[in-house]
């Protein structure tokens, strides 16, 4: 268990908590099976975690809207800025760049609809000098396949789909589809209609990260050209 800083900073003042750097992770990210009680290590917010200087309840009230612990606490883990080491930078890029071959090998093929085998692929990311950012795949992919389309020529297939996100779900769920979206409209109760293009490979991944921010409440309806 690596141990390790949430932050944010709020109307000029620093909030601070002690994570366990996985389980603060998996609560960033809305992972299944995050637990929020697991990645918090300490029973109070700090201005100074290693000074052990204390949040006082008005600041908390004032600049999260609640005293609530584990709900500031959340707020910090999602955010703010869970402090990373060095190693676990390391093993994190090294475990999506595995990711991004496999997706691709999966769902990419050649002009003439042959598929290419993974090591094809780990080259032309070589190649191609492809930055893969600390973010899901599934929001980067796009603009990897269009970095790797230089140096080796491919298509993907897709679905296009639409969306309605319950309006008290909007906000983490744009996340998560704005790479995504080619069309959005907001409707006057407050709800997203949007309409996605996604591979085809990732949809699985896709409505599985949907559906874990806004607990199965979103409406979807492939859309036909």
């Amino acid at each position: 268990m690596v141990n390790t800083t949430a932050r944010i900073t709020r109307g000029g003042k620093h909030f601070e908590i002690l994570v366990d750097l996985e389980e603060a992770m998996k609560v960033r990210k809305g992972e299944p099976g995050a637990n929020l009680a697991s990645a918090v290590l300490t029973e109070d917010i700090f201005n100074n975690l290693k000074a052990g200087e204390r949040a006082s309840r008005d600041d908390l009230e004032i600049h999260f809207g609640t005293s609530d612990v584990m709900a500031v606490a959340e707020k910090i883990i999602c955010n703010g800025e869970v402090v990373r080491t060095a190693e676990s930078l390391r093993e994190e890029r090294e475990k999506k760049y595995k990711q991004v071959i496999d997706i691709l090998s999966r769902m990419a093929v050649s002009p003439e609809g042959l598929p290419y085998p993974p090591e094809r692929i780990k080259k032309a990311l070589e190649e191609a000098k492809v930055n893969i950012k600390n973010k899901p795949i599934d929001s980067q992919i796009n603009e990897i396949v269009e970095q790797i389309s230089k140096v080796l020529p491919l298509k993907v297939e897709v679905k296009k789909v639409k969306l309605i996100i319950p309006a008290q779900y909007t906000g983490r769920a744009y996340a998560i589809v704005k790479e995504f979206m080619k069309e959005e409209n907001w409707l006057s109760n407050g709800n997203l209609e949007a309409v996605v293009e996604i591979p085809t490979a990732l949809s699985f991944d896709f409505y599985e990260r949907l559906n874990n921010v806004t607990h199965g409440s979103v409406l979807s309806e492939e859309v036909k050209d």
